[in-house]
């Protein structure tokens, strides 16, 4: 089996390639048409997987002065290639996002069919937008929500790795993804070659102030940080951030469920630990 990773640096990207180690990684712009032309008639793929995003850095701030270049990687470059890859009858796989919406939508969390509700970073925008645009060819693409992606390693992306720089997090409740358990759940469902929307996320929620709290137990009992709200937060940053709850009822019908949020941060905290002495 043949397959393409775009984004293959990035953390999700090489994330993939430990999946799929015989995989081909091109190093190319996705909003330039060429470029993905050249690279689907190279390596003849039978599966692309899409792990290109601009999130920015060191947060999604960066978005709010770099749009054009947020949406050629964000909007462009998904249309680019869900023509292309239509074109050629060629089964892929687009790494979607959870930040398109905010809140709980009533205790019963967001589902792949709920219209996006939050549009008030430009990052969230060009999320939402590209969502919406390939929610409307179901059969030809799988589109997988993340939200706040983890794991047991120093990767600067990493969520926890990134809230432990800061010395106020929020405490406001989120859905987030163990990558791990990301990646199995993603490798069964293009087994079965699923297209689609589907949202993965670990089971329950948590707020950044709840891991911080975890991380100065098992990690660094030195660590000093404070919670701060939503409305503190905005006084210091260019956009909102999304905070909400996703639905999984699709994905548990495929047999696949995420552990329990707490479980799962646990376990990546006591590795970060483990590799940290």
């Amino acid at each position: 089996m043949r397959v393409v990773i775009f984004g293959a640096s990035g953390y999700l990207g090489s994330q993939f390639m430990k999946m799929y180690p015989d995989s081909h990684a091109p190093s190319i712009d996705i909003g330039e048409k060429d470029h993905v032309v050249s690279a689907l008639e190279e390596f003849q793929p039978d599966i692309v997987i899409n792990a290109v995003g601009r999130t920015g850095r060191p947060n999604v701030d960066w978005c709010e002065d770099h749009k054009e270049e947020t949406m050629w990687s964000n909007v462009a470059g998904p249309l680019i290639l869900l023509n292309e890859c239509g074109k050629r009858g060629l089964y892929w796989v687009h790494m979607g996002s959870g930040c398109i919406y905010n809140g709980d939508n009533g205790g019963k969390g967001y589902n792949e069919e709920d219209e996006p509700n939050f549009m008030e970073s430009f990052y969230s925008k060009s999320k939402a937008w590209a969502d919406q645009m390939l929610k409307e060819f179901p059969e030809q693409v799988l589109v997988l929500r993340l939200r706040m992606p983890f794991d047991g390693t120093a990767e600067e992306r990493n969520l926890i790795t990134k809230i432990a720089h800061y010395d106020k997090v929020l405490d406001v409740q989120n859905s987030v993804t163990c990558i791990p358990e990301f990646l199995e759940a993603t490798k069964q469902l293009i087994d079965k070659k699923k297209t689609g929307l589907y949202n993965i996320v670990n089971s329950g929620t948590i707020s950044p102030f709840q891991i911080m709290e975890m991380y100065k137990e098992i990690v660094d009992p030195a660590k000093e940080f404070a919670a701060i709200t939503n409305d503190e937060l905005l006084k210091i940053a260019k956009a909102p951030r999304s905070n909400c709850v996703l639905n999984t009822d699709k994905l548990k019908k495929e047999g696949i469920e995420l552990r329990p949020v707490e479980e799962a941060v646990k376990d990546a905290l006591e590795e970060i630990a483990k590799n940290s002495k």
